[in-house]
């Protein structure tokens, strides 16, 4: 929400906003699904906000992409089908691009105009991953694509979605116990799967429902945070599979994994891994 003069109005929860300095304001609109801004904030630079919630700004996008791909990523011995969800802007698929043993990463986002905005607008999030020739692109409802997809069709899956509080509704069916099944089907058994999952300290509720969902569908489940400064809380995710107990992994092997398959980051590494593990989510009461 843009105030008067240069600011921007973020919301963190339904009683709670925080006040953004901007420098320019490079597109608004609205898609068929939800209403896009893209701005260029003062301390971020530039970011994609979609209906009033910051979902990636230029200064702090590789911490939230690098905490959600990689710990999946190097889960698994050797991802070489990938299936992202979501991830309008393109960074979730240049995380994914990193791994060497990619072979195929396929994007589903049932929001083609705000791909196309992306592609043109948020070049230095994506930076070209979206014409990255092992990268299939489908405008699809991310639902659908996996009710039709055939069993056993991916290593891991990662899904960037939109919160499941977020006011237009576009991914609370992704939340569910019913979709985390449909998950499973078409992981192999070794499969991975990470979701985003919002904020647990203001959003708790949701928060306990789509863990809750997830462990009664896989064997292994574990919840870890870290701290965005521009959506002014910690992101929460929810890291699943069946056959590694994410926490008997421990540094020096997730360290092993990102250096032999060639993965440089910014933020994420085995240290920051074992710190996610063993940090208790912290909720309100």
């Amino acid at each position: 929400m843009f105030l008067q003069g240069s600011w921007y109005l973020q919301k963190v929860s339904d009683n709670t906003y925080m006040l953004m300095k901007i420098r320019s304001i490079i597109y608004r609109g609205r898609t068929k699904y939800q209403y896009v801004e893209i701005v260029d904030f003062e301390d971020y630079g530039v970011g994609l906000v979609l209906d009033g919630f910051v979902q990636s700004t230029e200064a702090d996008e590789y911490i939230y992409h690098e905490s959600l791909v990689h710990p999946a990523m190097t889960l698994h011995r050797g991802p070489e089908d990938v299936l992202v969800i979501g991830g309008g802007e393109g960074a979730t698929i240049r995380e994914v691009l990193k791994h060497n043993t990619v072979k195929r990463c396929v994007m589903v986002d049932i929001d083609g105009e705000l791909v196309e905005l992306a592609k043109k607008y948020l070049g230095v999030m994506h930076k070209g991953s979206f014409y990255d020739p092992r990268v299939q692109l489908v405008i699809k409802d991310g639902l659908e694509y996996v009710r039709e997809s055939k069993d056993k069709s991916f290593d891991v899956v990662i899904l960037d979605l939109t919160d499941p509080y977020e006011p237009s509704g576009l991914a609370r069916e992704l939340y569910s116990e019913k979709f985390y099944r449909d998950i499973k089907r078409v992981l192999r058994e070794d499969g991975v799967v990470i979701s985003q999952v919002g904020n647990a300290f203001y959003y708790p509720r949701e928060f306990d429902q789509a863990v809750s969902d997830m462990k009664r569908v896989f064997r292994y489940v574990i919840t870890y945070e870290v701290w965005i400064p521009s959506f002014g809380y910690s992101v929460n995710y929810v890291l699943a599979t069946d056959i590694i107990d994410p926490l008997k992994i421990n540094s020096s092997e997730i360290n092993d994994v990102l250096r032999h398959r060639g993965v440089t980051t910014r933020f994420f590494n085995g240290e920051i891994y074992e710190s996610f593990i063993n940090r208790k989510v912290i909720k309100k009461i």
